[in-house]
Parts: structure tokens; sequence; C-alpha cells
């Protein structure tokens, strides 16, 4: 594509931005809203108590536009039979939009962020745990690091499973080549403002914005954390699927280890491989050979 007709792109946008600015008020600043109800089957029993076998409880973070219920309904379950004792969450809701049944995640990943450091104290708080560890899909492979890296949360998590990465971001639909082609016009600002009004944290996942780069400074890895990524060759959102590499981790692409698996970026959420891929790095003592 052009830069031109980048540019071009860029100005029809950003002249749909201000019409549409004129007729929709700008929600107040976002602030975090948590639920914890309608967890899935499994999990948020604040009764569990870890065993010598599971000591670290599993906490489970969805991703943009889901709930808890909704993206661990098949994973969960199966972890709590499994003999682990599983939290989760909702988080980022909108404080305008949560009373109306919105989806999460869609205020500022910092914000998403203190949310997290909140709930996961409370479940080492409740089970005596020392560490949990975490298991996330898509945004939640990525709001966590910013727990781990500035809010103190690496001490306390020793293994990250994350679905479907990004830790390079995104450049779906060629938003970040609109953005840049945008800034040359003067023309990104208005459209980041108000994409950022209604979605907080839908700019940040973008390849080069200012919470990539800042979430990928010195290596996206944090030290003592022990990462595993599982990637789709037919992830549609996050473009290229190898953002989601991370050096240091143990990355597995779904379609290397089963090449007739069509899981995409949703679906890796109710895929059985990705579960096994899970299990085995929450116990790498006990590991199985994968089932296609």
């Amino acid at each position: 594509m052009s830069r031109k007709l980048l540019t071009s792109l860029c100005t029809v946008a950003a002249l749909l931005a201000s019409s549409l600015a004129a007729t929709v008020s700008a929600p107040p600043p976002a602030a975090a809203v948590t639920k914890l109800d309608r967890p899935p089957k499994g999990a948020n029993d604040w009764t569990c108590q870890p065993t010598a076998a599971h000591p670290r409880p599993v906490v489970l973070v969805h991703g943009l536009g889901a709930n808890m219920g909704m993206n661990w309904s098949y994973l969960s379950p199966k972890l709590k039979a499994r003999g682990y004792c599983v939290f989760a969450l909702t988080y980022g809701l909108h404080p305008v939009a949560a009373p109306f049944g919105a989806p999460g995640g869609t205020i500022p990943i910092q914000d998403s962020a203190r949310e997290l450091a909140v709930f996961i104290d409370r479940v080492l708080r409740e089970t005596g745990a020392a560490e949990v560890d975490l298991v996330g899909h898509s945004e939640s492979t990525f709001m966590p690091q910013y727990y781990l890296k500035f809010l103190g949360g690496a001490p306390k998590v020793k293994r990250y499973v994350a679905w479907t990465p990004l830790y390079a971001g995104t450049k779906l639909l060629m938003l970040p080549a609109l953005r840049d082609a945008g800034e040359k016009a003067g023309l990104a600002q208005p459209l980041i403002n108000l994409v950022s009004a209604l979605c907080g944290s839908c700019t940040q996942f973008l390849a080069g914005s200012p919470m990539q780069r800042k979430l990928a400074e010195g290596g996206a890895a944090v030290p003592g954390v022990q990462y595993t990524t599982v990637m789709s060759k037919y992830d549609e959102l996050v473009i290229p699927y190898t953002s989601g590499y991370l050096e240091g981790a143990d990355n597995y692409v779904l379609q290397d280890l089963c090449p007739f698996n069509l899981s995409e970026h949703a679906a890796v959420a109710f895929d059985p491989v990705a579960a096994q891929i899970t299990f085995n790095a929450l116990d790498p003592a006990h590991r199985k050979p994968i089932a296609c």
C-alpha cells in the first residue's frame, strides 16, 4: 500500500472520527471494575487449599471482549479435576458499561493490571500459597506483563502459560501502518483518542505502540517467570502469529504439533492440544506426549 493511499485513508478516518466525536460524549476516565460472579465450573472455590502435588493456585485471565465464564468454560473444570485450586476474574469492565453486561478488558492495560494485582493478592492470602501460576489468553498474555514488570508481580508468579500471545503487538488490518501514516499527516492522535475513549486497551496492542514498546523494553520475558507460549498459524487477530514467540520460553505452534489443527484465535480456548500443552507446562514433572 502506498504512502499516499495510507494518508488518504487516515484523512477519511479522521473525518469520520470528528463526526463521531461530535455526537458521542466521551465517557469518564476508566476505573477498575472487577466481577467475580458467574465463574466457570471449577473456579473460585475460596475454601480450596493447595496440595503438595499442586502447591500453586492457577489464575485464569481472559482475553479482550470476553469474560471468565466464556473464556474458561473448557479449561477450568479440567484443571479442577486434576486437583488444582483454580481462580478466575472478569476484569477491565468500563464503569459506565459494566452494569449493562459489557465485555471485559476494555480499559487501559495499566488499570486492568492493578485489578489483577489485587485479585492475585487475595488468592495468595486465602489459599496461603506463596506463588500462583497464570494462564492467559489474548489480551491476558499482554496485560499481566505490566503487573509482572511494574507492579511487583514477578515474585508472586512461578509459571505463565500464554495462549495466542502478542509480545510484539499486532499488525491487524494494517492499523500500525495507518497510525504511522496518520502521524506524518498530523491525523493520528484524534483517531487514537477516540478509539481509546471507547476501548482503552485497543490501541495499546498495536505493534509499535508506546505500551507495546514499554512492555518489550529489555526483553518481554520477566526474569524468574517460566513461560510457555501457544500460537496458531490461523490466528486472525495476532498478525503475524509469530508475535507470540518469546525468547527463553517453551514456544509451541499448534500446527507444528498437529498439522491438521484448525484452531484460530478464539478457538484456542477450547482446543484440547492447547490444554495438553498447558497441563504439561503447569506440571512438567509429569509431562505426557501430546495427542492430536
